[in-house]
């Protein structure tokens, strides 16, 4: 897949485009880039996605103080690239862009820059200033301009509703079985090992203490998880924590996120890992002491190991 950036020189063959902020690549964008790929072999073209980055939320500066992301920049590349788009068009999202009108965007970016031929729009899709990006809105710029307006069906769901927010909200709410039905994968976070403590491993349970990427990714909600983790290469299995350690630190104000990985020795400082929330098997809990915190250590072993 070739990643570009708008200012970049261009040379597509007969592009046939759809445009979006698609985090997290879920199942209804899935829908959308199915369709993509269909209109393109039919157009004898090459597909191309062309997003924003960073996200237009925190460019605008609107309800950031509990808003994050599904994927990173990195990961929303990723997605794309493994499920076979041609081409991801990544246009830096700024103020002087937020003013334009849709047709105006269409026009200066997509077909003046890429020579976008034919464009695909989700049913309730709406973009610009004026927010009259959607299909109704665009046909007379097309005729204009001489690109074809592909309207996509509705998206129908077994798993009702599938949006970015409705994602976040269940990831959020500790249900990662309905997330992952709307993902269609297991959310992840990729990070860095930092050091710790060391209490794990004096109780039997070395711990990973995870270091996220970006301030602006998902973190689900406290709790203990069944999770798998790639590192080095490998895929192990294990538990992790979120939250404040109650038992070990009563009075920590800083969230923490500690994996601890079955059937793995050494150390791995400031290796990159990512982790696969499978399922939340309980709250964070405060215990009487590690004692009490070690037993139940080793339930929650058992549990997730059969779970997983």
């Amino acid at each position: 897949m070739n990643v570009w950036n708008i200012d970049d020189s261009f040379l597509l063959k007969r592009p046939v485009a759809t445009i979006g902020i698609f985090d997290g690549v879920h199942s209804g964008h899935r829908f959308i880039l199915d369709h993509l790929k269909n209109q393109a072999r039919a157009h004898g073209g090459e597909t191309v996605v062309v997003t924003f980055w960073p996200h237009p939320r925190i460019v605008l500066n609107k309800e950031l103080h509990d808003f994050k992301l599904l994927h990173t920049k990195e990961e929303k590349i990723l997605e794309m690239e493994r499920y076979g788009i041609d081409n991801l068009v990544i246009i830096p999202f700024d103020r002087e862009i937020a003013t334009l009108t849709a047709c105006d965007f269409v026009q200066e970016y997509l077909v003046n820059r890429l020579g976008v031929e034919v464009l695909l729009v989700g049913y309730d899709n709406r973009f610009g200033k004026d927010r009259k990006g959607d299909p109704e809105g665009l046909e007379m710029c097309a005729e204009k301009n001489k690109y074809r307006i592909e309207k996509l069906p509705e998206f129908q769901s077994e798993h009702g509703t599938v949006s970015s927010t409705s994602i976040r909200e269940s990831i959020l709410k500790g249900n990662l079985v309905a997330a992952r039905e709307m993902l269609g994968y297991h959310f992840y976070l990729a990070g860095s090992i930092v050091e710790g403590n060391h209490i794990g491993r004096q109780m039997g349970f070395p711990t990973a203490n995870i270091h996220p990427q970006d301030p602006y990714k998902l973190i689900p909600m406290n709790g203990v998880y069944a999770i798998r983790c790639e590192l080095r290469g490998e895929t192990f299995n294990g538990m992790l924590n979120i939250g404040f350690r109650p038992t070990i630190d009563s009075a920590m104000a800083v969230k923490t996120i500690e994996a601890h990985l079955f059937d793995v020795t050494g150390d791995f400082y400031d290796e990159e890992v990512v982790i696969h929330f499978v399922k939340r098997v309980r709250d964070e809990m405060k215990f009487s002491g590690l004692d009490a915190l070690k037993q139940q250590l080793q339930k929650d072993k058992a549990i997730i190991q059969g779970l997983l």
